[in-house]
């Protein structure tokens, strides 16, 4: 273990409880790898705002995790512009049970995720999809997650007409909600652990 990954541990172990969040010692050490990997590729790639240790794990990691308690059993998701496989990667770690399409359109982005589900051992349980979701037939999912995707808010009605009768789980700010609000549909607002002003968007259909 490196230093990299000591320092990832060290904040995951002292923010976790914040979360609800409890893995075995594996499953951090593969979340570390994760965060090993994006490290190394950042400069190049812009995968994630730079950013302290400690603040990627809270923010990256553990409001990834802080979705992963609304899937059910054996739950199928695609991730839309998953960038970094944020929360993809790390949903699929905790949980063995689920499976997942990470859905990149940047070529240079998903040969980074072929490295880390490879890295990480997700490649049974996980594929990546490099168009733009506009551009895909939906996969055989029940869950849309989605986290960064660029224009979130405005692309709402593309998503969920490209969605159909899936639940979702989305990640964002006021102008999310207030774009949820508007498009009518049915959904809960979490306010994330140690956040004011980061939700968790949760409608399950």
């Amino acid at each position: 273990m490196n230093d990299l990954q000591r320092q990832f541990i060290r904040a995951f172990e002292n923010n976790a409880e914040a979360f609800g969040v409890s893995l075995s010692t594996e499953k951090i050490f593969n979340l570390a790898k994760h965060y090993e990997l994006i490290q190394k590729h950042n400069e190049i790639l812009h995968l994630v705002a730079p950013s302290p240790v400690e603040t990627f794990v809270v923010r990256h990691v553990l409001e990834s995790l802080y979705a992963e308690k609304f899937l059910p059993k054996n739950a199928v998701f695609a991730d839309l512009g998953t960038g970094a496989g944020l929360p993809a990667v790390p949903i699929l770690i905790a949980r063995k049970d689920i499976r997942g399409f990470l859905v990149e359109s940047k070529l240079k982005k998903a040969k980074f995720l072929e490295e880390v589900l490879a890295e990480c051992q997700l490649e049974d349980r996980a594929e990546i999809l490099d168009r733009q979701f506009e551009e895909l037939p939906k996969p055989d999912v029940s869950w849309i997650l989605c986290r960064a995707l660029d224009k979130f808010a405005p692309k709402l009605p593309k998503i969920f007409k490209w969605s159909g009768d899936c639940s979702f789980l989305f990640f964002g700010g006021n102008a999310l909600r207030d774009g949820l609000q508007k498009s009518g549909v049915k959904f809960e607002t979490k306010l994330l652990p140690l956040s004011e002003q980061r939700f968790l968007f949760v409608s399950q259909k």
